[in-house]
């Protein structure tokens, strides 16, 4: 019932409703009657938005005083359609029904009580009665209707200003949710960016690193070289993981993706770190739009990171690249380490490589196939007009 208003919203109101009443009370009333009524139309203004419900009922009192004091209209009772108005703005669906029948109701009584004030001679006799009948018809009919577009009108602005506001918020949320909708997004592509950059440049390290320590007493030139591959890849997971970084604090824009082009330079950087990968293309490579080109690369940068990290190092890892007019397939075959069980279910990067296809209207599944691992993926390729 009592709703909750700033400090300044309440004075204002209050400060209002004085100064209306101080203006009002510079024409004295006949009897007391008036000055209750004045005091209570200016009680209803001040707290029409603090509780639009008590200030409905504190108008009704002030009427009632002024009808039984015979009381003609008063600017005091312009109260009565600013708390009309808040009824519908500020008041509960219960309030704002009474509001509504508090206006039609009230108009019927203020249209009885001019007739009955008004034509006071009219109504003394019945013969008089009888001749002033058309001009009762008429002042009925006016001032009902009079007394219905004021009050109902009062109520039904109120009523459009809350629809109104209802909608702006309903805007704001909409647009608050699609805002977090899209962070969200943002934070997913950046998470698996960051788990595809930072996993496949630490697996190339630690086979690197791996190989160097054994390679170290017997082969110093081979150490020299796994550690010159460790300084490369290091550094460019550095520049990877800094731009990534950048577009969190700065909310600057996607960092530069790699491409098919870049394929080749990712086979050769995981034959360096010790895994022999043995590279088939087939078909004629088509344009190819840029989501495509980074989710084939995604996908298979996390295969054969993944085969180094957990396959049967003997033996080399099978990519198959197919180009089609369905799209590309893409296969990445590598034998199962002695003794390992591998789940097709867990781990960011199995889902990581699932989100990338499906990004793109692809599909994607991996998973063990006798002694192999095998991830078979299918990327659609847009349109030639979308790719230019």
């Amino acid at each position: 019932m009592i709703r909750s208003l700033s400090a300044p919203q309440l004075a204002f109101d209050i400060i209002v409703a004085t100064l209306c009443v101080l203006l009002r009370s510079v024409l004295p009333f006949d009897s007391p009657a008036g000055w209750i009524m004045l005091l209570l139309m200016g009680a209803a203004l001040a707290i029409r938005r603090l509780s639009p419900a008590i200030a409905l009922a504190v108008a009704w009192a002030g009427a009632i005083i002024q009808m039984s004091g015979m009381l003609p209209p008063d600017a005091a009772n312009l109260a009565i359609l600013a708390v009309l108005f808040a009824t519908a703005r500020y008041g509960t669906p219960l309030v704002r029904r009474l509001g509504l029948a508090s206006a039609i109701v009230g108009a019927v009584i203020a249209t009885l009580y001019f007739l009955a004030t008004g034509f006071t001679v009219a109504l003394s006799t019945a013969s008089a009665f009888v001749d002033a009948i058309p001009q009762l018809v008429f002042a009925l009919v006016f001032s009902l209707g009079a007394s219905l577009a004021v009050l109902v009108l009062s109520w039904t602005v109120g009523l459009l200003v809350r629809t109104a506001d209802l909608a702006r918020d309903n805007r704001r949320a909409a647009e608050l949710s699609a805002r977090e909708v899209a962070i969200e997004q943002e934070r997913n592509r950046i998470a698996r960016d960051m788990h595809d950059v930072v996993a496949h440049s630490l697996a190339v390290v630690i086979a690197q690193a791996d190989g160097a320590r054994y390679a170290a007493a017997a082969n110093p030139d081979a150490a020299q070289a796994a550690l010159a591959t460790i300084a490369t890849t290091a550094r460019e997971a550095l520049t990877d993981v800094r731009g990534l970084l950048a577009q969190l604090r700065h909310n600057q824009g996607p960092a530069p993706h790699p491409v098919l082009a870049d394929l080749s330079a990712l086979v050769q950087q995981l034959r360096d770190a010790g895994l022999g990968v043995d590279f088939v293309e087939r078909g004629e490579r088509p344009p190819v739009a840029t989501a495509q080109q980074l989710a084939i690369y995604r996908i298979v940068q996390e295969a054969l990171t993944n085969a180094l990290r957990h396959g049967n190092a003997t033996g080399n890892v099978g990519l198959q690249l197919e180009w089609g007019e369905a799209g590309a397939s893409i296969v990445v075959r590598n034998r199962l380490r002695g003794g390992a069980e591998v789940s097709s279910t867990t781990g960011h990067g199995l889902t990581g490589m699932q989100e990338r296809a499906s990004l793109v209207g692809g599909s994607l599944h991996a998973g063990p196939e006798g002694d192999e691992f095998v991830v078979s993926a299918h990327i659609p390729l847009a349109t030639a007009e979308a790719v230019s």
